[in-house]
């Protein structure tokens, strides 16, 4: 019996961009992060002030992607960096953008104590909507393992 395979290609490109609403499951914890992390105010973040260099991320798109990150065990700064090109749902949070891990670390580092404050919110309405299994932490983040790596 001939074998009947399907043709894998690689040298064709996409002919159109890839739509990453498409490629994200509904129930993907990325959706609930992004949501969650919409009620939180994003006016009391520290960036850049100089104002200048490269654009600066939205504050809310650097919460949501350390604590979907956080979530999924993803802890340093050149991980999550990595995680901004091979991770769907990471692609999807950032909108295909690509923070480096300076700045992923250097946003971190001057927003620890409101990252640490949020993170427990979004973990606290997680429960409210009875969204996590039992005990704490499940995801294993801890603020003080939040260190740039």
């Amino acid at each position: 019996m001939a074998e009947r395979f399907v043709e894998v290609d690689r040298e064709t490109p996409m002919l159109l961009p890839a739509d990453l609403r498409e490629w994200v499951p509904e129930e993907d914890l990325v959706h609930f992060v992004i949501e969650a992390v919409k009620t939180l105010p994003s006016r009391e973040f520290v960036v850049n002030e100089r104002g200048s260099g490269y654009a600066q991320y939205p504050p809310s798109m650097m919460l949501a992607l350390l604590i979907y990150c956080y979530a999924n065990g993803i802890f340093s700064s050149r991980r999550i960096e990595r995680a901004t090109y091979r991770d769907l749902g990471v692609r999807y949070l950032t909108a295909d953008t690509h923070p480096d891990h300076d700045t992923i670390c250097k946003f971190r580092q001057q927003n620890a104590k409101l990252i640490t404050k949020f993170f427990v919110r979004v973990l606290e309405l997680a429960g409210e909507l009875k969204l996590l299994r039992g005990g704490h932490n499940q995801c294993g983040w801890h603020p003080a393992q939040s260190q740039c790596q």
